[in-house]
């Protein structure tokens, strides 16, 4: 009788560990497979994306587009919201949300960043930048490399260069023909190097986030405008101003920037993804630019406004003119400024 215990209870144990044995493997393979899918897609992620030119701007197109080729390659996991002409944020609030994370990205001028990454403020130094290829290049080599750390130290990742085009000037006083015909206008300004710029040329600089411009020409709060053809035209300057002078003194960028830590909390994936989609997306856009700079000034002139092209012969005056500006970023900028400016003029 004691044997047969025995024996049952060996039986019991042997059947308990077989069942333990074989549970294990099988549980072990789900969660392999398990692991597997996950990696194989995305987690999800909703993304705020803000921006404050007219929607119908090639670099607005390019970004609707780049939230809708995200969306669709992550099978909709990764959800881009745009928010588009300043509906969520102004371009002169714009900054600070993304760096405080009040926006998870956002889109916004070289000049508006330079104050704070003064680096940025290279786009603003007068005929820096001689054609439309110069900067495309500059920015896939060193010069990029020192843009794009510089944004990172002050916590935004800069995913984007979005070529704008060159700016002009737009006034209802009188033709610009030369430094001289700007004294005593007052001329809205873009940010710090500009307003440099409006003084050497000697007007007084004011400045205003690109939606209050029409109005203010309109009242005639202010003479004239920077700005490029392309806004001009979107904003319809041609109503409330006469002249347009085409020196090509500035070559814009707008960044598509993302706050730091949202950026480093992405899943690689998903960072893989975005990194993709902005590079065909800059390119793209570098496209547009020069195209929609020239058919922008034709529609403004076939529109009734006066169009002065600086003539080469005539520019070194201007850019004479323009020299304490330069200066003036060097101060700003420091080494990291002369040394862009450096690269650039090897271009």
């Amino acid at each position: 009788m004691k044997k047969m215990w025995q024996w049952a209870l060996m039986l019991v144990l042997a059947m308990v560990l077989a069942a333990c044995g074989g549970g294990d493997k099988p549980k072990e393979e789900t969660g392999k497979e398990e692991s597997k899918g996950e990696s194989d897609g995305y987690e999800e992620a909703r993304i705020r994306l803000a921006y404050n030119l007219p929607q119908d701007h090639h670099i607005s197109v390019g970004i609707e587009n780049f939230a809708k080729e995200v969306k669709e390659r992550s099978d909709g996991k990764v959800n881009i919201q745009v928010y588009p002409a300043g509906q969520l944020l102004s371009d002169k609030d714009m900054n600070q949300s993304i760096l405080s994370g009040g926006v998870e990205m956002g889109m916004n001028s070289s000049t508006l960043w330079a104050s704070t990454v003064p680096a940025m403020g290279i786009f603003d130094v007068p005929y820096v930048f001689n054609n439309y290829a110069t900067v495309g290049e500059l920015l896939q080599g060193e010069f990029g490399d020192i843009l794009r750390k510089e944004m990172e130290a002050k916590g935004a990742y800069p995913l984007i260069f979005a070529d704008y085009g060159y700016m002009q000037f737009a006034n209802n006083k009188h033709p610009l023909k030369s430094p001289d015909d700007f004294k005593g206008l007052k001329i809205r300004s873009i940010g710090d190097l500009p307003s440099e710029l409006i003084q050497a040329y000697g007007a007084s600089p004011v400045f205003m986030g690109g939606g209050e411009v029409y109005m203010a020409l309109q009242r005639k709060t202010v003479d004239g405008a920077t700005s490029g053809t392309t806004a001009m035209l979107q904003r319809k300057y041609e109503e409330v101003t006469d002249y347009l002078t085409i020196n090509n003194y500035a070559y814009l960028e707008f960044l598509l920037a993302v706050n730091g830590d949202f950026w480093n909390g992405l899943p690689e994936k998903t960072r893989q993804l975005l990194t993709e989609v902005a590079a065909e997306t800059e390119t793209w856009i570098r496209e547009q630019a020069e195209k929609e700079d020239a058919d922008s000034a034709k529609q403004l002139e076939e529109k009734g406004m006066d169009v002065y092209v600086v003539p080469d012969e005539e520019l070194q005056q201007w850019i004479d003119a323009s020299a304490p500006v330069r200066d003036v970023f060097v101060q700003t900028a420091g080494e990291v400024g002369q040394k862009l400016l450096d690269l650039s003029d090897q271009q």
